[in-house]
């Protein structure tokens, strides 16, 4: 699976349901994507609370992940590889054309585009995430 496979994977289906797959391209997600069984991570209309189930995992990590702004961070409570080659992969498969060496403009990026991601693939996203 690619990263942001697993990126969108471990958010939007906690409850690990083969059933709801995550789209790796930029195709809309189908509308009989299952969503998860319980309702601990869905708002009213199903669709996966993004910012409380960051939040749960964020509650139970020892360390103070900074998800709402930083890809670093968002990856680490995901349980991800984080470095510099790892988010470098996740520039490519998300078609960034800026400088990857440029770490920070390119994790400002990576970030924006994980969180759109998610929207689309049926995530609740909180309106301050949203450009």
């Amino acid at each position: 699976m690619s990263l942001l496979g697993s990126i969108v994977s471990k958010i939007l289906n906690p409850f690990g349901s083969s059933e709801a797959k995550a789209s790796e391209s930029s195709a809309k997600p189908s509308e009989t994507q299952a969503q998860p069984s319980s309702g601990g991570g869905t708002s009213s209309g199903g669709q996966v609370d993004v910012e409380a189930v960051l939040n749960d995992l964020a509650a139970k990590n020892s360390q103070k992940l900074n998800w709402r702004s930083s890809i670093v961070d968002l990856m680490k409570l995901l349980d991800l590889d984080s470095s510099l080659h790892a988010r470098q992969q996740l520039a490519d498969e998300l078609h960034y054309t800026g400088d990857k060496n440029d770490s920070a403009s390119m994790n400002i990026w990576l970030h924006k585009q994980v969180i759109k991601k998610l929207e689309e693939n049926g995530g609740k996203v909180p309106a301050d995430l949203k450009d």
